[in-house]
């Protein structure tokens, strides 16, 4: 595949020999820009403020941004793109910490692929990823499907389509950290399975870590039979408990 300069950012074709691009998931705004699917019956997002979630869940509970101080190469595996609100804010404070030989990969999968459109409007809703959001929605292919890659400089952002548990064992990286950020496992119960906790697991560097919003008992236990050292953590927003945990 050949890549192309486009204001300064390198975007790679999405590759789509795997078919046809999957069919979107019916999706409904509630409260003016809250997307809201219909085939999970579950908001994208945390209704308080997502993007103060994935601070509090995702960044924190992976340690970042400080692991990002030793520079290098750091790899971030993402369980559900949705928005690409978690990208945007990674991306966002990545910018703000990064080391002068610091590069990042943000490696997501995603079932339903949104539209540009529909990311655009869910992520107006904050100024502060203003930036991210106009580079993210200008550079999303037309008809998302395959693996698709996009190169901002210092941030690439792969997005694999497809269910994970077929596209994650294939996948040829091997990831320092993880959002495990599908919709909720009552609703959702495929992403938070033992196979696929067993593939995250398999996947990760020794040493990486996991965070995630999910405290349900299956969910904990998958994790910690798959080989992660699982610790409860006090969630956002008044929720009691999320978790995160290490690959020792």
């Amino acid at each position: 595949m050949h890549s192309r300069k486009t204001n300064d950012i390198a975007m790679t074709e999405p590759d789509i020999r795997q078919g046809p691009p999957p069919a979107q998931q019916g999706l409904e705004w509630h409260a003016g820009d809250m997307p809201y699917s219909v085939e999970f019956g579950d908001h994208f997002y945390c209704r308080t403020d997502g993007r103060l979630e994935c601070g509090h869940v995702f960044l924190s509970g992976n340690r970042l941004p400080a692991r990002w101080s030793t520079g290098g190469a750091f790899t971030i595996g993402e369980l559900g793109f949705g928005t690409g609100l978690n990208f945007c804010e990674t991306w966002r404070q990545w910018k703000q910490a990064r080391v002068s030989d610091g590069r990042l990969h943000f490696v997501s999968f995603e079932r339903f692929p949104m539209r540009a459109g529909d990311i655009d409007r869910a992520l107006s809703h904050w100024p502060e990823i203003d930036a991210e959001r106009r580079a993210l929605v200008a550079h999303w292919p037309h008809a998302p499907a395959g693996r698709i890659g996009i190169d901002f400089n210092e941030v690439r952002l792969t997005v694999v389509c497809g269910t994970a548990l077929d596209r994650l064992p294939a996948s040829p990286e091997v990831f320092d950290a993880w959002y495990l950020d599908g919709f909720a496992p009552s609703r959702n119960p495929d992403m938070w399975s033992q196979d696929l906790m067993q593939a995250v697991f398999d996947k990760t560097v020794e040493g990486g870590t996991f965070a995630t919003y999910a405290a349900a008992g299956f969910v904990r236990r998958n994790l910690a039979a798959a080989g992660f050292a699982v610790e409860r953590l006090p969630g956002f927003a008044g929720k009691r408990e999320m978790l995160r945990g290490d690959k020792a």
